[in-house]
């Protein structure tokens, strides 16, 4: 038999209150595209941790390409030739995209100075030679989600890794970003490249893996031929039960318009209009989805109606009010919750414990707080509990758990159990389902419902075009921060969505 790429065996790894690997056992063969499957805190980003040295493991053996060893830092890896895309971004802000992925490994010219010019081009061969789309002298905080995700990207295409770790890449890539970066997979792979990737995307894996191991509750389950498995059964193996695809809704019945948008125009981080001349109205009781590939405006629209992003020109109505220059608790007490796309930046305060993060709209409100302004600790503790039942979060400690010690999609479901829970008349929600597995994708899409079924109005921002197709009653398509057009979604599909994402108007 040929010698693994990637010999883990037993590895174990407690953290407080939580066992997240519990004896597992991983092998992944030189030259394949392996899938790493498993529900949110099942331990798949802690098994890829202690791959990269970010964690020891408490036990077990790693053997790397047939040679036992201790990877103690990233360092150590990087020695072996093991490179990571992180799904929580591991960037500097106010650095430019090449500083960033050059960082530690910085060109010098003859005299020993940095040499930024050879990077920047190196940088902008790679990101032509990929299709990756980089500007190597823009600012990370000056570009969008997917953006950032493709400059991690780039990062260890940089480095010439010949083992790749990609943990959770696609979460916020659109359709055709993601069939581009799995063609990147297959070009990889036939250079002789190992990749290993987790994600929850089922499609993805049937597109690219050739083999798939699933974790649950940390514990390995199976390791599988993709080819010889279909979706259905990888959900059972995630899940331990049946998981239904199928998006059950009533009959639509909107009501009276809730959100107005008129004529709104908002400028981007680069000083140009990044929302141009937009209308929009979502009634009570329908969702309305927002499509476009990532750039075109829909981060900036969303920030607008949300207060974190000023108008420029045009209004923002909630329920007939003009709310566009009112502050953003003023919109929440209006009746306004927001899901953002970036949970970390704008979602959670990753200090703060998870209970505290179940209250940060509330918590000036009985039953939280007395009228005196004391906090009413066992009623927030009492309402964590419920939450965390309630939507299957979960955290080691319990309501006391730091929320940044908690895995990417759990903090995930911790944002949206809070925004469901107050149940406002307009959710805005902006990729809901990034990095949860298929049972709580399932979940969020049947409580998005069930809000839209109260009569609450709805506006969903989503990459995922199925997620878009199946949940939406209308769909707005945006190209260049401009409204392209608007259909019912029983007119539509992915052929006709694409092309208005492309700019083609919608009678087109």
């Amino acid at each position: 038999m040929p010698i693994p790429a990637i010999e883990m065996t037993d590895i174990t790894k407690i953290f407080p209150g939580i066992v997240a690997n519990d004896r597992i056992r991983f092998e992944v063969a030189e030259g394949e595209i392996h899938a790493l499957l498993g529900e949110n805190g099942a331990g798949k980003s802690t098994l890829m941790s202690i791959l990269f040295g970010l964690y020891e493991p408490d036990g077990g053996a790693i053997r790397i390409r047939g040679r036992e060893t201790q990877i103690r830092s990233p360092n150590d890896a990087t020695l072996l030739k093991i490179g990571m895309v992180h799904q929580h971004f591991k960037l500097v802000h106010n650095f430019t995209v090449t500083e960033n992925i050059v960082l530690g490994m910085e060109p010098r010219n003859k005299w020993g100075n940095l040499d930024l010019r050879a990077a920047e081009k190196r940088v902008a061969e790679l990101s032509e030679t990929y299709g990756l789309a980089a500007d190597p002298r823009a600012r990370i905080e000056n570009i969008t989600v997917g953006m950032q995700q493709r400059v991690e990207i780039l990062k260890i295409l940089y480095r010439d890794a010949d083992i790749l770790i990609f943990d959770e890449p696609t979460a916020v890539l659109t359709p055709q970003e993601i069939d581009e970066l799995l063609d990147i997979f297959r070009r990889l792979k036939a250079e002789g490249k190992t990749i290993v990737f987790i994600t929850h995307k089922l499609k993805e894996i049937k597109a690219a893996a050739d083999r798939c191991t699933v974790l649950r509750r940390g514990k390995y389950i199976a390791t599988v031929r993709v080819d010889e498995v279909d979706e259905n059964e990888l959900a059972e193996m995630i899940v331990g039960r049946r998981v239904n695809f199928r998006i059950e809704k009533r009959e639509l019945s909107p009501g009276e318009v809730v959100l107005g948008i008129e004529n709104l125009r908002v400028i981007g981080s680069k000083g140009v209009p990044a929302v141009r001349d937009l209308s929009l109205e979502v009634r009570a009781g329908e969702v309305a989805g927002i499509a476009g590939v990532d750039g075109n405006g829909q981060s900036e629209l969303v920030a607008a109606i949300a207060g974190l992003l000023p108008v420029k020109a045009g209004r923002v109505l909630l329920k007939g009010k003009d709310i566009s220059r009112e502050s953003i608790r003023r919109r929440n007490v209006r009746g306004m919750g927001l899901v953002p796309e970036d949970r970390h930046k704008h979602g959670l305060v990753l200090d703060f414990r998870l209970d505290e993060n179940f209250i940060l709209k509330s918590y000036r409100e009985a039953p939280y707080s007395s009228f005196l302004g004391f906090l009413s600790f066992p009623v927030i503790t009492k309402h964590a509990e419920t939450l965390i039942e309630e939507f299957d979060i979960r955290a080691g400690n319990g309501p006391g758990t730091p929320v940044k010690s908690m895995s990417g999609g759990n903090q995930q479901k911790v944002v949206i159990a809070r925004e469901l829970d107050l149940s406002p008349e307009l959710l805005i929600v902006a990729q809901p389902t990034r990095g949860l597995d298929v049972g709580a994708i399932e979940y969020i899409h049947r409580r998005i419902v069930e809000e839209r079924d109260k009569g609450r109005a709805i506006l969903l921002v989503s990459f995922e075009l199925d997620e878009i197709l199946g949940l939406c009653d209308r769909i707005a398509v945006i190209s260049k921060g401009s409204l392209v057009g608007t259909v019912p979604a029983a007119e539509a599909d992915e052929r006709k969505i694409g092309a208005m994402m492309a700019g083609v108007a919608a009678h087109g």
